[in-house]
């Protein structure tokens, strides 16, 4: 791990706090805070991307250095300032609470940032001791990865390692805190700045530190752009609304649902970032939201997912309004996301659909299906895969997507699939139909089992999850009968599939 190229540009280039040290406090002016990770006991990868690594140059598992116990010749390690909304609402100072980057290293292709998640108190770790449980760490190394093969935009994840040490949580924050085994997960991105990041500097009025972070972030991360006029800044930030809506669009083509859409937790890569309280649609049900948190007003349900993209974004347009002779230009940048995000919307339906494009009428085709997929407790996965491969408009051929055989409204899915069927000339492109509609995602119950498995000191299903999932749009026979499957009973109802809250 030493053998790599660390470079430090961020901190070189923005306001920083030098004080090395973890003391939660607040940090008016800067970008970034200087802390080394806290050592842990005895750090043991556990889990390992072969494909991040090769991608960095690794060859060997570096325990101590990974698990935050020893820092290597040209580290710099940070955490972060940001704020953000959290459910709706100005949180200020949020930041890095348990999260310190190592720095930035070149790979020759490219410079990316490597951070330890789980690796100890920040100055911005509030009233938290900064580390991560297993049960989290798991979650977020297999959807990290999970995603990036689906064709999600997202940060990755490199490994997972054991700290050797207890973390107490209370995982529903019902009063019942239990000591659960210690992680770190090493995850990487071009870079984890946030809408957030932005914010924090707008909104207490430190436009130098702002303006500051504009700068470095558009010289490093978006050189095409010249922000030196309002039209500049405008073209820069509809790069940004491009970027998270095909994120969020995405998102929908799979069943995703992120959880905790909160403005510190949207990259300005347009990346998913923050695996926390996520999940799958199981069935088709555009008001799920897995986050008990958030259960009440279900901001973050599936189906809000797009206008709360909307919503944060024209929070990060307000932070750059300062900057600006005339602020109202903003809302063009802000009504290009609502236009962008319906064009890549239509697309990605017309894909899972195998149509020859989005035509007149299809919105009424595709509103009429969800409907119908909400008319029965309906798979959502399933139901997708099984249509790209159907040979005639036949409901008995998606059966197995249903979760109960009764009270299917036979004649009503008949009379859609002939539409469908008409619509498409009896002939869907279903080679396009199986590149959109994947055969297997991380459902929330498989990384339970994962997770139920690793703290009895077994991987083995952990890593099976991350094998499988690199290749989520293939058959994969020999896993089928284990993994394609729908939710099963046990899982309807239990913590860590249908309930998680922000600590998962």
């Amino acid at each position: 791990m030493g053998s790599l190229n660390w470079i430090s540009r961020f901190t070189d280039e923005t306001p920083g706090d030098n004080q090395v040290g973890g003391l939660p406090r607040q940090v008016p002016g800067v970008c970034w805070s200087r802390v080394n990770p806290t050592p842990t006991p005895n750090p043991v990868v556990r889990i390992w991307s072969t494909e991040m690594a090769e991608k960095l140059g690794l060859e060997a598992k570096e325990n101590d250095m990974l698990g935050g116990k020893k820092l290597s010749s040209g580290m710099h390690p940070y955490a972060q300032r940001y704020g953000g909304h959290q459910f709706g609402n100005w949180a200020g100072q949020l930041g890095d609470g348990r999260a310190i980057t190592l720095g930035e290293v070149d790979t020759g292709e490219e410079i990316l940032e490597l951070q330890l998640k789980g690796s100890g108190v920040t100055p911005y770790s509030r009233f938290s001791d900064g580390k991560a449980v297993l049960r989290s760490s798991i979650r977020e190394f297999l959807c990290s990865e999970a995603m990036h093969h689906l064709c999600v935009p997202t940060t990755r994840a490199l490994s997972l390692v054991t700290t050797g040490e207890d973390v107490v949580r209370d995982i529903l924050y019902d009063g019942r805190p239990a000591a659960e085994p210690g992680a770190i997960v090493c995850r990487v991105a071009p870079s984890f700045i946030r809408f957030g990041s932005f914010q924090i500097h707008s909104m207490s009025g430190d436009l130098e530190t702002l303006r500051s972070l504009v700068d470095y972030t558009v010289k490093h991360h978006f050189p095409g752009h010249n922000i030196q006029t309002d039209d500049g800044i405008i073209e820069w930030l509809k790069r940004i609304a491009d970027e998270t809506a095909l994120m969020i669009a995405h998102w929908m083509r799979i069943g995703f649902v992120h959880g905790v859409m909160n403005t510190d937790n949207m990259s300005i890569h347009g990346l998913t970032i923050d695996y926390g309280p996520y999940g799958w649609l199981e069935d088709f049900n555009p008001d799920w939201t897995p986050n008990t948190t958030d259960s009440g007003r279900k901001r973050y349900k599936f189906g809000n997912q797009a206008q709360i993209g909307g919503w944060n974004y024209a929070r990060l347009l307000e932070s750059m309004a300062p900057l600006l002779e005339q602020p109202n230009k903003l809302h063009k940048a802000l009504d290009y996301y609502y236009e962008t995000y319906q064009n890549y919307n239509n697309e990605m339906w017309a894909e899972k659909l195998g149509l020859d494009g989005f035509n007149t009428g299809d919105d009424i085709l595709i509103s009429e299906l969800t409907v119908l997929l909400q008319s029965v407790e309906t798979d959502m996965t399933i139901f997708f895969r099984l249509l790209s491969s159907i040979n005639e408009p036949d409901i008995s051929h998606l059966t197995y997507a249903f979760y109960s055989r009764e009270n299917i409204p036979k004649q009503e899915w008949n009379v859609w699939l002939n539409k469908w069927w008409s619509r498409v000339k009896q002939n869907p492109d279903q080679e396009k139909m199986k590149i959109a509609n994947p055969k297997y995602v991380l459902r929330n119950w498989m990384a339970q089992l994962a997770i139920d498995a690793a703290e009895g000191e077994d991987y083995s299903v952990a890593i099976e999850l991350y094998e499988l999932l690199r290749n989520p749009y293939l058959e994969q026979p020999e896993y089928e009968e284990k993994w394609f499957k729908k939710r099963p009973e046990w899982a309807r109802h239990r913590v860590g599939c249908s309930m998680l809250s922000c600590s998962s």
